[in-house]
Parts: structure tokens; sequence; C-alpha cells
């Protein structure tokens, strides 16, 4: 058992509630008294407003519970997201963020900040759900370029149960310029977040504020300018910075200069918990604590929160089959295919995303293709089947010599089907299979040129490989220079542009063998004839290709298919002789 799991056994305590079984700190119950004020904080929950076990996220029917009961046990409870909340599932999405402002109406939220993806519909979209909500969305530093005037409140006042006075004022990335589509924030800037703080602390210190809270959309990562700690470190007079943006899980906060710094991972896979203490009128302690999903599935979901999820899915299935337009070619999804060579339904998707973001080039994994669209009208509901993950687009700055290295390994198990087997546009790559791994790369050319390994690109990817899945290591940690909406949106209103689709495989991923030269002269021997193979139904080449322990690249290209993902019943392929 881990040190933490240990901790939380000794501080946890489970009680019964009309709304269910819960668990929560007992440094959060025990101290609900007149003489404290108890935070909920949740940040880049991304739209997940139904529970995913798979995922270990609790969804907003269990988030309301625990909020719900501590609010039975105490009367000075805030209940605080620091953005990226309105975008990030299909379900969300296809009604641009209006069901889920419906439902965090119901949870009493007290306040939220706009992450850089609540910006994803646009700016106009933001300030209409802004005005759906029912609980404030503080941006104190997003101003107009024009007049330097907003249209967010910069904080409010809570007055609480207790006496307390809580100042609340909001901050959000100046990251947001690149990491939403920059369309989506024309015309509007951020304003540095050290400065608006000092001057929004000592206006609620005027007013009397007894607490000051930060709700922000910083983050910690060491690649930002802007951090919450920078905050933390310039700013005097915060007691308590909510954070979110980097999806940080803080077990226990940091305390920096006296201010603590809270965040709660993303997904609703944490939610965070912070007490306050007084006497006098004056703060005296300060504890943190993040519970998991683990630590809260046992919760009895809200019964009302519970049914607007519900009735959300099930409004979203007209949706899903409304026809975004027509292929006249089958788009290859297959497992074995998409993970071991060119299809053009890879080609398809990566061509979406390179369009999207104006990238160099765009590289996705075979393993996040999950099935086939059929000839003919297509849906949204198998566009979701075909990418059903949450994934979105990252642009990030790599070298000639780190994409050398992540195609290298993409095609390290070849001819085994592997999920990491890379799919590209805007670039081809030949490799030689027969080589050891790490040495198969023959060739790679990026537009049209040869790849050079000091030069630097923009590569877009998914946000998963980018973070370093699939084995991606090459590109861990790198900042990502610009984002995109879901990888099923981008795909969408790509073939949405055009009327009839018709993607090929275009020879962008060839794999060959290096002709070997004899070392002496051979014997002539007869020459043995190909194998004509007839094509029954429902076979394709790649099993054709198991079946000889031939790979079906090659059968591709000894039998000249323009399209190896198209063969009928009754063709003849040739299997080359041995």
């Amino acid at each position: 058992m881990s040190t933490r799991n240990k901790k939380f056994l000794s501080i946890v305590l489970s009680f019964a509630m009309v709304l269910g079984f819960l668990i929560v700190p007992t440094n959060i119950t025990q101290a609900a008294s007149n003489e404290s004020l108890t935070i909920v904080h949740v940040n880049d929950m991304h739209a997940r407003v139904a529970e995913n076990e798979g995922s270990k996220e609790l969804g907003f029917a269990k988030l309301a519970s625990v909020v719900n009961g501590l609010r039975t046990t105490d009367s000075n409870v805030l209940f605080l997201n620091a953005g990226d909340t309105f975008h990030g599932t299909i379900d969300v999405n296809l009604t641009q963020g209006e069901e889920i402002v419906k439902i965090m109406n119901k949870m009493k939220f007290d306040a939220m900040t706009p992450g850089n993806h609540d910006f994803n519909y646009g700016y106009n979209r933001l300030l209409e759900l802004k005005e759906m909500a029912e609980f404030p969305i503080l941006g104190a530093n997003i101003v107009k370029e024009s007049d330097k005037t907003s249209d967010f409140e910069p904080y409010i006042i809570k007055d609480m149960q207790n006496g307390l006075k809580v100042g609340i004022f909001g901050l959000t990335t100046d990251e947001t310029k690149y990491k939403s589509h920059p369309s989506n924030t024309t015309g509007i800037e951020f304003a540095d977040p050290v400065t608006t703080a000092d001057k929004y602390v000592k206006e609620l210190k005027n007013k009397g504020a007894d607490v000051i809270i930060a709700l922000v959309h910083l983050g910690l990562d060491e690649s930002s300018v802007n951090t919450s700690k920078k905050l933390a470190e310039k700013v005097q007079g915060i007691d308590l910075i909510v954070d979110g943006h980097s999806h940080h899980m803080l077990e226990e906060g940091m305390l920096v200069n006296n201010t603590l710094i809270v965040q709660a991972g993303s997904y609703t896979q944490d939610v965070g918990f912070v007490k306050l203490e007084f006497e006098d009128g004056k703060i005296v302690k300060k504890t943190a604590e993040v519970m998991t999903y683990e630590d809260l599935k046992a919760t009895e979901p809200d019964a009302e929160i519970a049914k607007m999820v519900e009735e959300l899915v099930a409004k979203n299935e007209p949706l899903k089959n409304t026809v975004i337009g027509k292929t006249e070619v089958k788009l290859e999804g297959t497992r074995e295919l998409v993970r071991t060579g060119e299809t053009n339904l890879g080609n398809l998707i990566t061509d979406a995303m390179r369009k999207s973001t104006g990238a160099d080039f765009a590289l996705t994994n075979g393993g996040g293709i999950r099935a086939s669209i059929d000839e003919g009208e297509i849906t949204l509901g198998e566009i979701l089947t075909a990418f059903p993950f949450t994934n979105t687009l990252a642009v990030i700055k790599v070298t000639g010599e780190e994409v050398l290295k992540a195609l290298e390994h993409g095609v390290d198990a070849y001819p085994e089907p592997a999920g990491h087997f890379p799919h590209v546009s805007g670039l081809t790559y030949t490799f030689d299979p027969s080589k050891p791994v790490g040495q198969r790369i023959v060739s790679v050319m990026i537009n049209g040129k040869p790849i050079e390994k000091t030069k630097t690109y923009t590569m877009v990817t998914n946000d998963f490989v980018a973070a370093g899945g699939d084995g991606y290591t090459m590109f861990a940690n790198k900042p990502f220079v610009g984002e995109g909406g879901l990888l099923s949106d981008v795909l969408a209103e790509y073939i949405s542009l055009t009327e009839m689709i018709g993607p090929r495989v275009e020879g962008r991923i060839k794999a060959v063998k290096t002709p070997t030269v004899p070392t002496e002269p051979t014997t002539p021997t007869e020459p043995t004839q190909d194998i004509k193979h007839i094509v029954q139904k429902g076979e394709v080449l790649y099993r054709i290709g198991l079946k000889y322990k031939v790979p079906w690249q090659e059968l591709a290209q000894y039998n000249k298919l323009k399209n190896p993902n198209l063969i009928f019943p009754g063709q003849i392929i040739l299997i080359p002789a041995k």
C-alpha cells in the first residue's frame, strides 16, 4: 500500500447521508464551524459529464453528491471551477456547451474562470454561455484590444454564513491566443496576470474582503511564462490560488510566499478540498487534500444530475445520425491494416489535422483509428465509432533528428500490428523491415524535400502522442505551440467541406527490402512459378499476406494495386515465388 493510501486511511471517514454513501476528508468535515471555510475545487474537466470507470472519471452526478454532502454538514462551502469545462466530449460539443451549462447551474457552482479550451467555440459563443450560466464566470485579464474594457466581471465578493467576506478574482492564460484556434480570440487580449492580480487584490482588500482567492487557469508548466507559482511569488495578499491548465495533481497543495496553490488533476479523475481555519478573523491554518476516483467511486450519484446526463446522451442520438458527407470508397480502418501500413482513412485524418493547424506535417498513431467507414453516406456516429477517443490536436516543434527517431519507433514491430504505427501527411517515408530495429528508416521527405536532421519543423499530432504516449517519448514534455479540437470534430469538418470524398493510398509509406548482392555465383535453378490466390468473400490483403508469409505491402506492390484496400471476390492475387 502506498504512503498516500495509508495517509488517506488515517484521515478519511465515512458517513451515511440521504444522497447515499460518501467518503470525505476528515480534516474538512471536522472543521465545519464558524471559524472555517471549505473550498471544493475542480479544473480541466473537459466536459466529462458522465462517469467512466475505465478512465477513472467520476462524472458530474457523483461530483454533485460530493459537494451536496459537504453542504449538508457545512454552511460555509465554496464550489470553484478553474476552467476548461465547456468543450471536450462529443455529447457536450454537439450543443456547443449549452447542455453542460444547464447541468452546472443545477450543481450550483459558486464561480468559474474560463480556460483556453472554453474559447474553442469562438469568443462570441463563450459570451453566450456566460449569459446562460447562473454562476459568475470571472475574467479580470480578458480585455478588448480596442479599448481595454472587458465583457467579464473581474471578481465577486461572497458573503458567507459565518460572516466572512471572500473575494474571488479570475485570470486566464495568455497562451489561449495559440492554445485555442487564433480566430477564437480575435479582438481580445490577455492582460499581464501579475499586474492585473495586484490591482484587484488591493481593490478587494479596500472593499473589506477577509479572504482573497485567485481562481486561475495558468498552470505550473515550466515552459509557460505566466504560471500560478509566478503569481504567488510576485503578488502579495493572495491567500489561495485555485489553479488549472497544466493538469497537475497537487496532493497537499504548494505553499509559495504564504499563498497556497491547489490544482486537482483533470477529467473529474480528482476532486480537490481546501480548509481555511480562522481565529479572530485571521487565517491561522491552510490545508489541502485531493481525492481520486478510487476514493470517491462508492458515492451515490445525485439523481437529478444523473437524469440530466442520461437525457443529454439520449438527446444527441439523432445528431449522431446526422449525415455530414459521402465517400465513394470504403474508408479503411481495419485494425490489422492501420497498425501495419498506410490506409486511406489514415491519410484522410492526417490531411484533416494538417489543414486544421497549418503544421508542416501531421503524424498520428494507427491505434487511434478504431473502425472502417463504409462507402456511401458518412454519419457523425460513424466518425465517432472510428475515432472514439477524446484526443485533441497538439502542435509541437520537432527536429529532423527527433522525427527520424519517432519513425524508427513507429515501425519497430513491423510486420506485426502495432498501435504506434505512424500515419502521416506532408511527410513520406520508406523503411526496410529486413534491417535491425532502430535502423529501418531508409528515406524521409517532408513536403517534397529530404528531411534535415538539424532543421526544426512544426508537427501536429494528437495530445496522447504529444505527451509521449504509445512510446513516443521523444515528444514528451514539449510545449504546445498550437492546439486544436477533437480529432473526430476536425475530421467531420474536413469531410463536410467536400461533396464527395475519395481518399486513396498514395505511397506515403513504403516498406522495401534493400537488394543484397550474392557473395559468390549461384547455380541457376528453374524459376518457381508465382502462386495464384483467388480472393474469397470477406478476405483482406493483410490476411492473405499472413497466409503466405508475405507483407501485404509487398503483395500490393507486386500486383500493382492502385488501392490495396479494395480487393474483390474472384480477383487473382499473385504471390511472388520464393
